[in-house]
């Protein structure tokens, strides 16, 4: 990778990139209310079985397949990917998610790259975050590995940053977890690379449960 190609990298899936994945916590607040994350062990747990067999595989495999069709300028396949990534959005709260953060990317590219209009402008439906993340690296000639791994890197941190508030737990363990998670996310960014299409799937009922439980929470500091 070039050094213009690994800044970009950084910016795409940089904390300060403002398309509101701070505001996320991806169920987690209800599970850490109902004590059934309490500790590092558990948010490091919980992390690694989503890697392992969560909706994030599909949106990391569906990037991929973005980035194909961007490169090749497929307009059905992207469009096709994108509608199938919508549909398979376990809550109608994490569909608004990927759409609210799709749509705040896309922005944001259509000012960085005014060229990208040429993908984005053709989608028959709001934008996912992973399709707009897999376009950007398109134009910025970012290797699909790389921004592969970098995606799943971002979700993880994001999570752990909201785990370290929610739990709370101190930021030497919340560097801990990032850490021991290193290699399950570079097995996981492996698997997902040798993935065909009649292997997408994912377990996430627990995930569902959380995210439409988080909606009518008493109190809550993240969005559903």
């Amino acid at each position: 990778m070039n050094l213009s190609s690994l800044l970009s990298l950084l910016q795409l899936v940089s904390p300060t990139l403002p398309v509101g994945a701070y505001s996320y916590s991806e169920g987690l607040e209800y599970l850490i209310e109902k004590d059934i994350i309490r500790d590092q062990s558990a948010l490091e747990n919980w992390l690694s079985q989503e890697l392992k067999t969560g909706s994030i595989r599909l949106e990391s495999a569906v990037l991929l397949r973005a980035y194909q069709a961007s490169i090749t300028q497929k307009i059905e396949s992207l469009n096709q990917w994108n509608n199938w990534l919508s549909a398979t959005r376990e809550t109608l709260e994490l569909r608004q998610q990927s759409w609210q953060m799709g749509k705040s990317l896309e922005k944001l590219l259509l000012d960085l790259i005014p060229e990208s209009h040429l993908l984005f402008t053709q989608l028959d439906q709001p934008c996912n975050y992973a399709i707009a993340v897999g376009i950007g690296a398109t134009y910025w000639q970012i290797e699909p590995p790389t921004i592969l791994l970098a995606y799943l890197s971002s979700w993880a941190n994001n999570l752990i940053s909201a785990g370290v508030r929610l739990v709370p737990l101190g930021q030497t363990m919340g560097q801990r977890i990032t850490l021991n998670l290193q290699p399950t996310l570079i097995q996981i960014s492996q698997d997902i690379l040798e993935l065909t299409d009649d292997n997408l799937y994912s377990c996430s009922w627990g995930l569902g449960l959380a995210s439409m439980n988080h909606e009518v929470q008493y109190t809550r500091l993240f969005r559903s």
